[in-house]
């Protein structure tokens, strides 16, 4: 009887488990008593409009409730972000960003694939960024679709728009704001914007992201300062 109680409990861990994977990109694992609380920033950030269904997206409101957790769970050590983001919602990912910049938990981000636009705040988030060699990120100034009145009052919400991120990203990384505007405003880079692209070692050697690495590194780090504290 016990036996199928036992095995009942381990079937619903492992449903719920399967289920946080497939509707949230969220996983806690835990290893040599150090639990780490792993988020997935996948396609684009959704903000406070729904993208189109064929689109993948990372929903913020799902994120906010999820560092909140972690932050305050007693059995969490420390929080573990990949990211592979084409960007998004502005407002949405700062505010993401600004949320695990004030963590005490150690933190980790690690960019695969890309960490573009909005991502770019999203990665220097964490207390240590990792890249690996292939991931490439994008550095643009702010956009926006739709109507745009051409007044004066547009063009200072732009700056005060970009303005903010500069200041984050130039604060939360080893890149001045000399060197982070220049890359904004590069016309050669991109055939149909204003911007850089960066591979990995580019990101690092500027000191956009901390180091070179991949999930073993990022990992390794996070298992370091948990022990620690």
């Amino acid at each position: 009887m016990n036996n199928l109680k036992n095995n009942d409990k381990s079937g619903e861990n492992e449903k719920n488990f399967m289920e946080c994977i497939e509707e949230q990109g969220s996983v806690c694992a835990k290893r040599n008593g150090i639990s780490i609380q792993c988020i997935s920033i996948i396609g684009q950030v959704e903000g406070h409009y729904l993208l189109p269904d064929n689109q993948k997206t990372t929903k913020y409101e799902h994120l906010i409730p999820m560092l909140y957790e972690t932050e305050q769970n007693e059995e969490t050590n420390a929080l573990l972000l990949i990211l592979n983001t084409v960007g998004g919602d502005v407002e949405a990912g700062l505010a993401l960003a600004e949320m695990i910049a004030s963590m005490k938990k150690p933190s980790a981000s690690l960019v695969i694939g890309g960490g573009h636009s909005i991502g770019v705040p999203l990665a220097v988030s964490a207390k240590r960024s990792f890249i690996v060699p292939s991931a490439t990120m994008t550095v643009h100034p702010v956009r926006i679709t739709g109507t745009v009145l051409g007044a004066p009052q547009s063009y200072l919400y732009f700056k005060k728009m970009q303005d903010r991120i500069t200041e984050f990203v130039t604060s939360h990384s080893g890149c001045t704001k000399e060197r982070f505007d220049s890359l904004l405003y590069r016309t050669e880079d991109i055939a149909t914007d204003l911007g850089t692209v960066l591979e990995g070692r580019e990101a690092v050697d500027i000191g956009l992201i901390d180091s070179l690495g991949g999930l073993c590194d990022a990992v390794a780090y996070l298992e370091a300062q948990a022990a620690a504290e």
